[in-house]
C-alpha cells in the first residue's frame, strides 16, 4: 500500500462523486423498503434493465444514455404500478408478503437477468457520450465527467423526490402511508393506491440509475447482484425512510469504497457495503437519520 496526498485526495473526490451515483441507486430501495415495507430484492435487476435500455437506444439511435432512461422512466413507472398491483393481490392482501413476497422478488431478479442475457448476451456493453472520456483537472485533482454527470443527475433525482414528497398531496400521502396506513384510510386516503404510485416511482428511479451506471462503467446482466448489498446497506445506514440519510449514507459508502479500491485493491471493494451494513446494525440499527 502506497500513500500519498495526491492519491488520498483523488480517492476522496472519486468517492464523493460515486456517492452521488449511489443516491440514484438507493433512492428506490429507500422508498420501497423503507416507506412501503417491500423487500424488493429485484431492484438491482431493474437497474441493469435501465442500463441496457440506455445501451440499446445509444447504440442503435445515438440517443444520450441519460436522456434515454429519463424517457424510459415514464413507462417503467407504470410497469412498477402494475407489478405492485400483482404483488398486493397475490401476497400483501392475504398477509403473505414476508417470505412469499421475498421469493417473488427473487424470482423477478433471475427472470430479468436471464431475459437480459437472452437478448444482449453475457458480454460487457458500453455506451458512447461526449462526457464519458474528458476529465476536469484542478491542481492535482482529477474529476472525470463520467462520474460528475451521475453525481449531478443522482442528486437532482433525490432532491426532486424529496420536493415531491414534501410539497404534493400524493407525496404527503406516501409519507403518511409509511407511518400509519390506518390513519391515512381514516382521512379518506387509499393506502393501496398510494403504495402503487410509490412503488412505480421506485422502479422508475432504478431505470434512471441504470443509465448512470453504464456511463460510469461497462455492464453485463449479472452485474446487478453486486449492488444488492450496497442498496440495502445505504438504506439501513441512512435511516430506512430518510432521503437525506440516503444522501449521507451514499457519500459514506462511496468514499469508503473508493479508499478501499485505491489503497487495498478492487477485490476488497464488494465487502465494504456488507461491512458497513453489519456495523450499522450492531451500533445504530435505526441508522444515521433514524428515529
Amino acid at each position: 500500500m502506497i500513500f500519498s496526498l495526491d492519491l488520498f485526495s483523488n480517492a476522496i473526490v472519486s468517492g464523493i462523486l460515486l456517492g452521488g451515483f449511489y443516491c440514484a441507486v438507493a433512492v428506490g430501495i429507500t422508498i420501497a423498503f423503507g416507506m412501503l415495507d417491500i423487500v424488493n430484492i429485484a431492484h438491482p435487476a431493474f437497474i441493469m434493465a435501465g442500463g441496457f435500455i440506455a445501451y440499446f437506444f445509444n447504440v442503435h439511435f445515438g440517443v444520450d444514455p441519460v436522456l434515454a432512461c429519463l424517457i424510459a422512466a415514464v413507462p417503467a413507472y407504470f410497469v412498477g404500478r402494475l407489478l405492485y398491483r400483482f404483488y398486493y393481490s397475490a401476497f400483501e392482501k392475504r398477509g403473505e408478503e414476508s417470505l412469499q413476497g421475498l421469493a417473488f422478488f427473487f424470482g423477478m431478479l433471475f427472470i430479468i437477468e436471464v431475459g437480459l442475457i437472452l437478448v444482449f448476451g453475457v458480454d460487457y456493453r458500453f455506451v458512447d457520450a461526449a462526457y464519458i472520456g474528458p476529465t476536469i483537472s484542478i491542481g492535482f485533482l482529477s474529476i472525470p465527467w463520467r462520474l460528475l454527470v451521475p453525481l449531478i443527475v443522482g442528486l437532482l433525482l433525490i432532491v426532486g423526490i424529496m420536493i415531491f414528497l414534501s410539497k404534493t398531496f400524493i407525496g404527503k400521502a406516501i409519507l403518511a402511508v409509511s407511518q400509519d396506513p390506518l390513519a391515512l384510510r381514516l382521512v379518506g386516503g387509499n393506502p393501496v393506491k398510494v403504495k402503487e404510485v410509490a412503488f412505480g416511482l421506485s422502479i422508475a428511479t432504478a431505470i434512471i440509475a441504470g443509465a448512470l451506471l453504464i456511463v460510469i462503467q461497462p455492464i453485463e446482466p449479472s452485474l446487478g447482484r453486486d449492488f444488492i448489498g450496497r442498496v440495502f446497506a445505504i438504506a439501513v445506514l441512512g435511516g430506512i425512510t430518510s432521503l437525506p440519510g440516503t444522501i449521507v449514507a451514499s457519500a459514506i459508502l462511496g468514499v469508503a469504497e473508493s479508499m478501499t479500491t485505491t489503497f487495498f485493491g478492487p477485490s476488497w471493494s464488494p465487502a465494504v457495503a456488507f461491512g458497513l451494513l453489519l456495523v450499522a446494525l450492531a451500533v445504530r440499527p435505526e441508522g444515521i437519520f433514524g428515529r
